[in-house]
């Protein structure tokens, strides 16, 4: 019986398909060659995006690094959680969930998911203590602390060295570095994801590499720094596609490149304000923090030879989904009861060629807005989170009656069309409050 036990377990097992997602910081739409940059060089990227799919609506759960990542970690629409405790429901994450279907797992970069505890080592929140097997990154974001009396923002951005934030680099609960030298994260984590990989060919593995680039300030290593056309932020866009490009080599010579499902994404758009330290979202609007597509909308790639048929999909998708599509590959528990659990499983779209199941959006970051097919309203809006030079907040312009956009013809928000459609404001904002008052 034992014997008979553990051959269906390995039976199991050998079925279960890996999954590595990288995840970037602050990347904007328009950044890779891929969406239509012609500075930036990104082979590797539009390798990927053209041997799996493109998806060229697909959002992040916020427009901001915090929201984006417990949107990513729980399915939950961050502005629908209430005041959900994310330490009470550990068990339910998503690298939670895959380790209890058999999955090895590990988080390299950047994590962030409950602010900046005093001490990262101890914290009920480590990712150790939500499914992680293994850690080798930092608590959060790279500029993060502030040097003493600095404000961070373009000034302090333009002088900044890569020992300026004593940001701490830490293996496990154990700091091996600090400060880290921020020129060498994106070389540091991809060696080690290569050697992760190899360690773990034999067995289902979930890969979660959260880089801390391309977020303000920017670093490259030398080997890439001045060689790109789109300047110091180009570089660590170059950088980042090279990365790539070793883990898609890494998977194919530990030969399972077959039996992997990689995805690529950012947590929100890019931080424009900052200049040659942040992207651009463009053809869209906006940028990091706002409610317009460029706070919202970034690139969403997804590749699994054999499997994913390759393409562009225009219809919408959202990284909170990612939760119930690794659940639905390996058979794993959803949350249920969860309030404001959204996810959809996106597997009928990667491999089956359906329509998309997700048909609405809801954007809540300071400023609102909904998206219902084609059409998007906005009641309220703001150009930027802040003031680049002094880090005020922006103030928030309200609608009494609300902007309205088809996003079919006017994907850059340029036309507001709520005077020629009254009825579809109407039916958008009754749309926005039954679907804020369900989930």
């Amino acid at each position: 019986m034992l014997v008979l036990c553990t051959l269906i377990r390995q039976a199991q097992a050998a079925v279960l398909p890996n999954i590595v997602l990288i995840f970037v910081d602050d990347m904007g739409y328009g950044d890779l060659a891929c969406y239509g940059n012609n500075l930036n060089k990104t082979p590797y990227l539009d390798r990927l995006a053209s041997e799996g799919q493109q998806w060229t609506s697909f959002y992040s759960s916020g427009a901001t690094c915090v929201p984006s990542r417990r949107g990513l970690m729980t399915g939950r629409h961050p502005a629908l959680m209430g005041k959900t405790k994310l330490v009470g429901v550990r068990h339910q994450l998503l690298p939670a969930m895959l380790h209890k279907q058999g999955y090895a797992t590990a988080i390299l970069g950047k994590w962030h998911l409950a602010g900046y505890p005093a001490d990262f080592a101890s914290s009920p929140m480590h990712p150790l203590e939500c499914g992680f097997d293994y850690h080798f990154g930092t608590p959060g974001s790279n500029d993060v602390p502030k040097p003493n009396g600095a404000i961070q923002n373009r000034e302090l951005f333009d002088q900044t060295q890569k020992f300026t934030f004593q940001v701490p680099l830490i293996r496990g609960r154990e700091v091996v570095e600090f400060p880290a030298n921020q020129e060498l994260f994106t070389n540091r984590y991809t060696r080690e994801a290569v050697r992760w990989i190899h360690q773990n060919k034999d067995n289902p593995f979930y890969l979660y590499f959260a880089h801390n680039m391309p977020h303000a300030p920017v670093f490259a290593s030398a080997k890439f720094q001045g060689k790109s056309k789109g300047g110091r932020f180009g570089d660590v866009i170059e950088e980042i596609d090279w990365s790539v490009g070793q883990v898609m080599q890494a998977l194919k010579d530990a030969g399972v490149d077959r039996n992997t499902l990689v995805v690529f994404t950012s947590d929100n758009g890019p931080w424009t304000m900052f200049g040659p330290h942040g992207g651009t979202a463009a053809p869209l609007r906006g940028e990091k923090g706002t409610s317009w597509e460029g706070g919202y909308r970034v690139p969403g790639i997804f590749r699994w030879p054999g499997r994913i048929r390759p393409g562009k999909v225009h219809g919408m998708g959202a990284n909170l989904d990612l939760y119930a599509t690794f659940a639905a590959l390996c058979d794993g528990q959803e949350p249920t009861g969860a309030r404001g659990y959204i996810s959809k499983d996106l597997t009928g779209v990667l491999f089956n060629n359906e329509a998309s199941p997700r048909r609405a959006w809801i954007y809540s970051s300071g400023a609102i807005a909904f998206r219902s097919g084609k059409y998007k309203i906005h009641l309220s809006s703001k150009d930027r989170s802040s003031n680049p030079d002094t880090r005020k907040r922006e103030p928030v312009k309200q609608y009494q009656t609300p902007l309205l956009f088809d996003l079919s013809s006017d994907v850059g928000e340029h036309s507001d069309i709520a005077s020629a459609h009254p009825d579809v404001v109407s039916r958008l904002l009754k749309e926005m409050n039954i679907f804020n008052r369900t989930n």
